[in-house]
This record gives structure tokens, C-alpha cells and sequence, in this order.
């Protein structure tokens, strides 16, 4: 009964901020902090984000924390993204299980855009110098299994944007439930991602002069990508070490049209995966759509290595491909 009050309470709450959070077409693109929206890991991007209610390990600080509830041991994860017009994005986490506390974990996503020219309106063509913006996130994440059915977690990430010279900084907190109801293995998972208060770009780079007297405006502030994402799982099959799955995901943004995801998992001697994806947005500007992905594991001692890559159709510009990198013990 206790375990039927907290989903109602969180399904209710999801709810309400969904007509909150929801995006409309006055406010597409006026947000900021991106770097918040770019996916970890190769498991969760090859099923298309479908992972809500069924992800786990460190990969779970970036689409549902509570995830992170049912891990043993210590899991230390590396993943490797080339993004969008050449512009790299390296994640490095680790996580471990305290008995009877929970799990602690914490990573860091760096956003490498590479080297610009700087021009100016006096210098259109150049002034001989280049910088290299750098957007970095670093989180700390905390889980818990709270009963037999119910698990939650919690991040909290700082937010820094380095572009020259000027800087932006902030925070920003996710919080996740996962249910399951140990029931035809199906699971339910919540999300609450990128909740925080508005960020604001400041530093010299604003110095300007008009009519010879020295000027400085203020950068306009902005929110954050914030969403509510819900999830269900179906493990329709079990047999010893193998497994396959299907889940569904439902995402509401606060500044970016709603989509539909979904994915599939078969996973052979609890070895070998191999994983399928799709994104749905009703917008024909969406980059994204199918993806694909494969895992292996190898043993290696006492410590169990997760070679993973994927692959997502992207339009415009090359696919995504994630490289990533596990190491269990």
C-alpha cells in the first residue's frame, strides 16, 4: 500500500509539471546550457534514451539516478562522443556501493568546441588571435533502494561555460524514482533533469567603448533545459543468463517540443548485447532518429571490462558515434 501511495504521489507530480514544463513554439531555443542535454554512455544512446525505468550503473547519474540503487561493487566508466561539427564530448564517472548508506557516485562531461578565430567589428577577418570555448559539467549523485520496490536517486550537477572572456556558472539537480513492482519484469521509471536556477554570462569580454567613454552591458540570463521524463520497461524474456527487453519513454521539455522514444535490449550469456533505438519528435528540424548499438564483456581477473559502442542517425551533420569504456570490481 505504501509502495502504491509514492508512485500515485510521483506520477501525479509528474503530471502537473509537464503542463508546467511544457514547450511552446514562442519559447523553442531560448534556452541554454546544452551541454545539460548531451547524452553519456553507449547503452542508453543505442536504445534511443529509452532507459528511464531500466537504466543502472554510472551511466544512471545522467538519465535517471536511481539507477545507480541497484549497483554492486565500484563501476568506473569512460565515453567518448566526436559531436556535431567537430566538437568532442568526453564523460569520465565513477560510482560505488556503501552497505547500508547507498551509492555515491560523481563525473565530470567536458565539451571540447575546439579552436575560433576571435574577430571584432574592427577586425572582421581576424585579429590574429584563437580561443577555445569549454563547457564542463560535474556532478555528484546519491541513490538509495527505499523498499523492495521503490528506488530513488539524486544529482546535483555545477555547470561552468568558459567562451573567451566571458564565463557563465551555475547548478542544476535531477531526481529520479524507479518502480518495480516485480511483476512480468515490467519496471517504471521518473525522471526530473536539469531543475535549477537561471544562468547569465559576465567577465571583460563585455568591455566595450562608445563615442571614447568605456560601456559595460549585462549579459541576459537564461534558463536551463529542464524536463520530465517517464519511462516503462518489459523484460519479456529471461532465460539463465540471457535477456531481452523493450521500453518506452515519454519526455515533456520546457523549451524544446515533446518526444516519444523507444528502445530494445538482447543481451546473450550476460556477455554479449546487442541493442536497437528510435526518437520521435514531431518537428522536421529534429537532428536525430534511429540508433544502434553492441557491448561485450570481457573478464579480466577480478575486474569485469564493458566494451560498448554505438551509433545514432543524425541529419545534417555526421552521425554520432559513442565509444565507452566500463570497468567493474
Amino acid at each position: 500500500m505504501k509502495c502504491k501511495l509514492v508512485i500515485i504521489l510521483l506520477v501525479l507530480l509528474a503530471v502537473s509539471l509537464t503542463s508546467a514544463y511544457a514547450g511552446s513554439d514562442r519559447r523553442l531555443g531560448t534556452d541554454g546550457a546544452q551541454e545539460l542535454v548531451i547524452p553519456i554512455g553507449s547503452r542508453g544512446t543505442a536504445m534511443g534514451g529509452a532507459v528511464v525505468a531500466s537504466t543502472y550503473g554510472v551511466e544512471s547519474m545522467f538519465w535517471n539516478p536511481a539507477g545507480l540503487a541497484d549497483m554492486e561493487g565500484t563501476e568506473a566508466m569512460f565515453s567518448h562522443l566526436p559531436y556535431l561539427a567537430d566538437i568532442n564530448v568526453n564523460f569520465a564517472g565513477v560510482a560505488t556501493r556503501i552497505e547500508g548508506f547507498g551509492t555515491l557516485g560523481a563525473g565530470a562531461k567536458v565539451v571540447s568546441i575546439g579552436n575560433i578565430q576571435e574577430t571584432t567589428e574592427q577586425y572582421p577577418n581576424g585579429t590574429g588571435r584563437e580561443f577555445s570555448p569549454s563547457l564542463t559539467v560535474i556532478n555528484v549523485s546519491y541513490a538509495r533502494i527505499l523498499t523492495a520496490n521503490v528506488s530513488f536517486g539524486a544529482t546535483a550537477m555545477f555547470i561552468n561555460e568558459d567562451i573567451f572572456e566571458v564565463k557563465a556558472t551555475g547548478v542544476a539537480f535531477d531526481v529520479g524514482f524507479k518502480y518495480d513492482p516485480r511483476w512480468k519484469g515490467v519496471s517504471i521509471g521518473l525522471a526530473i533533469k536539469n531543475y535549477g536556477p537561471e544562468m547569465s554570462f559576465s567577465g571583460r569580454g563585455f568591455n566595450q567603448s562608445l563615442n571614447g567613454q568605456p560601456v559595460r552591458p549585462e549579459g541576459a540570463s537564461f534558463d536551463l533545459p529542464s524536463s520530465i521524463n517517464m519511462g516503462m520497461a518489459w523484460e519479456f524474456l529471461n532465460q539463465d543468463k540471457s535477456y531481452a527487453s523493450v521500453s518506452g519513454n515519454f519526455r515533456s521539455n520546457n523549451y524544446t517540443k515533446d518526444y516519444w522514444q523507444g528502445g530494445a535490449e538482447y543481451v546473450y550469456d550476460g556477455k554479449y548485447s546487442l541493442r536497437a533505438g528510435y526518437t520521435f519528435q514531431n518537428n522536421t528540424d529534429y537532428l536525430y532518429g534511429a540508433s544502434l548499438g553492441a557491448g561485450v564483456q570481457v573478464p579480466l581477473g577480478t575486474t569485469m571490462l564493458t566494451f560498448e559502442y554505438s551509433w545514432n542517425q543524425t541529419d545534417v551533420f555526421d552521425d554520432n558515434q559513442f565509444f565507452t569504456v566500463k570497468a567493474n570490481f
